[in-house]
């Protein structure tokens, strides 16, 4: 166990991003109705992530991290999980297939209602109100009621996550995911896709290899493998007294493990060394994702992985560069070189969503899709170049027909964002767009090679 940790240690550090709660009493209460309910997550999950991603970090798997920007309450329903789930399998099985290797599968679901924000203030028509930061905390709408921090939106919270855990693990187990039936929603995609030709080679690849399965026996019925998957849920550990109320210890084990979601991560806003969200992640043992953008020191990210992972252990640290199209061969090389150097065992994964964000010409925030494939690329490349393993990919995302990027095959234009703008904080890809780029970064991942270190390196083609 981490050094002087309690599960409420992080109370004694400076904290930020976090709202301030007027009503202790009310925020004592909220705390004590979610300590007596049940964990969303188990520790043995956790575990089995963390040995999956420690394949990764190993060059013999690849993460596929994606979902939702910001969960919001209005926009709960079964269709919109469904079709997010749906459209990450799809995902997975064209980068499976491309990479020759396992794809970990890890939503942004079931917990990602928190956001930072650059401003704790927001001024319209000379009203100044706190900014919204998600719905577990206040509400969207510009008013002193919706905007004011209301604890017990962290028990609604809960009871959404729940229930979009419960269809999740039915989906990925009660065969939703069967095999034969992704390639199929993939052969349609590609059919009705303007860019058919680019990637109809890889889809009767799959199909073929598929068809050659089932010629053999490999079916379903006699290979569970096939129509049931692995799905794991993540968000960013923000909101620390919600994070707090779902850490329990493990009866197996005796380790702390935080039971909101399977993975934790750090943003780019919070990752300060002596701050709460540092000290609060470093003593609970699911996998952690830290956020590396521009502004990240090699020394300072160094320390950070001591504190998190003082034990370097294989599948504990993700480290999720955010950059920006353009700054990838300025400012990843020194961290990888500063990582790989002292030999921590990291899985490298790269966001290329947050270094992205522009407001159009019609004043809407939205991202390049471009500019997005872009970054991934870069990232590769500079893998490549540095010969270390790029490891997974990290994307906002829905499974909605929403137009909030602009881009890809389906030419969003400027004109077209507002008919379809339905994001309650950044823009996400639709599902149009994120399968679209699975198969363009499947051109990235497809070449990989094995060098004598044993070590997998993905290389742009």
């Amino acid at each position: 166990m981490a050094a002087n940790w309690t599960k409420d240690s992080w109370r004694g550090k400076p904290i930020l991003q976090v709202p301030d709660y007027t009503d202790q009493a009310k925020l004592e209460a909220a705390e004590a109705e979610l300590r007596n309910y049940p964990p969303l997550v188990f520790a043995g999950e956790a575990r089995n992530l963390k040995a999956q991603l420690a394949k990764v970090a190993a060059g013999e798997a690849f993460l596929l991290q994606g979902g939702d920007c910001a969960e919001s309450f209005a926009e709960f329903n079964a269709n919109n999980i469904r079709d997010t789930f749906k459209v990450m399998l799809q995902m997975a099985v064209v980068l499976t297939f491309a990479a020759a290797c396992p794809v970990v599968k890890v939503g942004r679901m079931a917990g990602q209602f928190a956001k930072p924000r650059s401003a704790p203030m927001e001024t319209i028509d000379g009203v100044e109100l706190p900014i919204y930061r998600g719905d577990i905390i206040n509400g969207i709408g510009f008013s002193e009621a919706a905007r004011t921090p209301d604890p017990n939106r962290m028990v609604r919270a809960y009871n959404q996550a729940s229930s979009t855990l419960n269809l999740l693990r039915a989906f990925a187990q009660g065969g939703f995911a069967d095999l034969h039936q992704v390639h199929q929603w993939n052969s349609d995609f590609v059919a009705g896709s303007a860019q058919s030709a680019q990637y109809e080679e890889l889809s009767n690849r799959i199909g073929e290899t598929l068809g050659f399965m089932e010629a053999c026996g490999l079916t379903g019925d006699v290979v569970p493998q096939l129509r049931e998957t692995d799905f794991y849920t993540s968000h960013e550990s923000l909101l620390l007294w919600y994070e707090e109320a779902m850490t329990r210890e493990d009866s197996l084990t005796g380790d702390w493990y935080d039971c909101s979601a399977h993975m934790l991560w750090i943003g780019d806003r919070t990752r300060q060394l002596d701050g709460a969200h540092v000290e609060f992640l470093r003593g609970v043992h699911n996998p952690i994702g830290v956020k590396c953008g521009p502004t990240s020191d090699p020394d300072e990210l160094l320390q950070l992985i001591d504190i998190l992972n003082p034990t370097n252990e294989p599948g504990r640290m993700t480290l999720i560069a955010r950059m920006g199209v353009g700054n990838v061969e300025t400012y990843l090389p020194k961290l990888i070189r500063a990582v790989e150097g002292e030999g921590k065992k990291v899985v490298w994964s790269c966001d290329p969503m947050h270094g992205n964000t522009i407001k159009s010409d019609s004043g809407y925030k939205t991202r390049p899709f471009d500019s997005i494939l872009r970054e991934v690329q870069e990232f590769f490349d500079v893998h490549r170049a540095e010969g270390t393993y790029a490891g997974g990919v990290h994307f906002e995302m829905t499974g909605q027909d929403v137009t909030e990027c602009l881009g890809g095959a389906q030419a969003i234009s400027d004109e077209s964002l507002s008919e379809r703008y339905h994001t309650v904080c950044d823009p996400r890809l639709n599902a149009s767009q994120a399968l679209e780029l699975a198969y363009l970064v499947a051109e990235s991942v497809k070449s990989g090679r094995w060098p004598q270190s044993g070590k997998r390196i993905a290389a742009v083609e």
